[in-house]
This record gives structure tokens, C-alpha cells and sequence, in this order.
């Protein structure tokens, strides 16, 4: 009993306290400065560097790197870096755009669907991540290629010519992403339409309100938990995506991703390949901290 007191007694100590919470906070921070903090710096100290005649780095500190991400170069100003940022954005944008309209219909399916058979639908939704990415953006090479339904229907309609694939094009490159992304958004949508409390639902059709505003006022605001994880968990790794828009899109459409591994693989630029992940990473944050913004405005709808 004393030992208990003792024990209860050191825990209420503001210096316990502390040595407590150190304690249990040091393995959590070590594992964030290891894989997070110390890489993000090694990136930063990198992207100043140059490339030396081997493709070694000199450590000459400059910002010629940032000024050739710029468009900046021997001869002259390009937008080809820019263009690719912009493409990647966009790119990541229409994905998690479509992957959240596509997760609503799909998630209140499922949860309509009686207990027993519910978890049985939901493991068809995650069947993809069962198998390698490498292999199911290779599938699309089958499902688009010109014998199959998809490529038959656009080459009627006079969108390909006839006996050629639908990759590699911008439309492969979506289906592909979309295919990739679209269970991180479900998952977390679903776990939160699961728990809708349809009583505000069904207020909102006692006071006549239209379709669309019980879904912005009665559903929408109960679902956002769920529906900021599976945007974060898709805008963010799709930002960077460099398999799938390399395997269907082609060299035509390149993503940063692609230019990222481009200049650390074949072209031994690491220090320009640094320059290419910070300005990711600060696009990355930018489009989280615009997306926290809005979706505080609905929040307030």
C-alpha cells in the first residue's frame, strides 16, 4: 500500500512528470528525426549543391538549381519544369476530385448492404492492395489494348484509330491513378458514413431542404473526418507518382515523379534531384494548408 502511495506520489510531481513524458515521447521523436527530419535536411543541404563531371556532387553551394527548376538555363528560359509541376498538380488534383466522387456512391453501397455481406464488399475494395503496383498498372495494359471492349468503343466513336491501344495517353494515365488511389479514400470515407446519424438526415427532409443541401448540411459536415484522412491519403502519395504515369502515360507525360526518378536513376543528378523534391514537398504542404482552408469553410456551412 505505502509503495503504491509512493508510486502515485512521484507520478503527481511536476518533475516525474516530466521524466515520464520524456520517457515516452523520446522513442516517438527519434523515429522522426531518423526517417523525417534528418532526410528532409540531408534534401535541403543537397539541392544546393552542383554536379560534378561524373556525376558526383560538389559542394559549391549555389542556387543555380532552384533557377533551372525556375526555367532558367544556358539558353535561355523554358518552361518545361514549370509545366510539369503544374501537370503534376492538376493531375493529383482530378484524381482525388474523382476518387472521392466515385468513394460516396460506393461507400453508401456498402453500408446499405446487410452486416453479414457488408465486410465481404469491403474486402473486394481492398483486393488491389493485395497485389504489386507494378502489376496492376501492368493490367491496364490489357484491359486497354485494342482487342478488349474500351479501345473497340473509342475507335467507333473516332477517338483512336482503329487496331490502337488507349495507352499510352492522359486518359490511361487517370483510369490508372484512379484505380491506384480510389480504396484510401473509401476506407476512411466509409468508417465515417458508417456512423451517420440519419436523424439529422431525415430533419433536413422535414424541412423540404433539397437534395443537395442535405447532402452539404446534414451529410457532408459528419463525413469529413473520414473524407480529410482519404484526400491527405491520396493527394500527398499521388503528388509524387511516378509509376503509373510512366508505364501508361508515356514520355509524353512526364510528372515529377518520373523527373525526380529520372535525375537520381539514369541521370546521376542527385543535387537537381533534391532541388525537384523540395519544391514537391512545398507544393505538397501548400495544397494541404489551401485543402485545410476550405474544408474549414464547409465545415462552417
Amino acid at each position: 500500500m505505502n509503495k503504491v502511495m509512493i508510486w502515485y506520489g512521484e507520478l503527481l510531481s511536476q518533475k516525474s512528470l516530466i521524466k515520464r513524458g520524456l520517457f515516452f515521447l523520446t522513442p516517438g521523436m527519434l523515429w522522426l528525426i531518423l526517417f523525417l527530419i534528418l532526410p528532409g535536411l540531408i534534401l535541403i543541404v543537397v539541392s544546393f549543391a552542383g554536379r560534378g563531371a561524373y556525376g558526383q556532387l560538389v559542394w559549391d553551394f549555389s542556387l543555380e538549381n532552384y533557377k533551372r527548376m525556375l526555367g532558367f538555363g544556358i539558353f535561355g528560359w523554358t518552361p518545361d519544369y514549370l509545366i510539369i509541376l503544374l501537370r503534376s498538380i492538376w493531375v493529383a488534383v482530378v484524381t482525388t476530385v474523382l476518387s472521392v466522387l466515385l468513394s460516396y456512391p460506393l461507400c453508401f453501397f456498402i453500408a446499405g448492404k446487410p452486416e453479414r455481406t457488408r465486410y465481404l464488399w469491403l474486402t473486394i475494395v481492398i483486393i488491389p492492395f493485395w497485389t504489386n503496383m507494378v502489376i496492376r498498372t501492368y493490367a491496364w495494359f490489357l484491359i486497354l489494348a485494342p482487342e478488349m471492349p474500351l479501345a473497340k468503343i473509342a475507335s467507333w466513336l473516332k477517338i483512336i484509330s482503329p487496331g490502337m491501344p488507349l495507352y499510352p495517353s492522359a486518359f490511361a494515365v487517370y483510369l490508372g491513378m484512379i484505380s491506384m488511389f480510389l480504396p484510401f479514400v473509401a476506407l476512411p470515407l466509409f468508417s465515417s458514413i458508417e456512423r451517420l446519424d440519419w436523424t439529422l438526415v431525415e430533419a433536413a427532409q422535414d424541412l423540404y431542404a433539397s437534395n443537395v443541401r442535405i447532402f452539404v448540411h446534414a451529410i457532408l459536415p459528419q463525413t469529413l473526418p473520414g473524407l480529410s484522412v482519404g484526400v491527405i491519403l491520396t493527394l500527398v502519395p499521388a503528388m509524387g507518382m511516378f509509376v503509373v504515369p510512366d508505364l501508361l502515360g508515356g514520355a509524353k507525360y512526364m510528372l515529377v515523379g518520373n523527373l525526380i526518378q529520372q535525375q537520381f536513376g539514369t541521370s546521376r543528378d542527385w543535387a537537381f534531384g533534391a532541388t525537384i523534391s523540395m519544391c514537391l514537398m512545398v507544393l505538397t504542404m501548400f495544397s494541404l494548408y489551401v485543402y485545410k482552408r476550405k474544408s474549414k469553410g464547409v465545415e462552417l456551412l
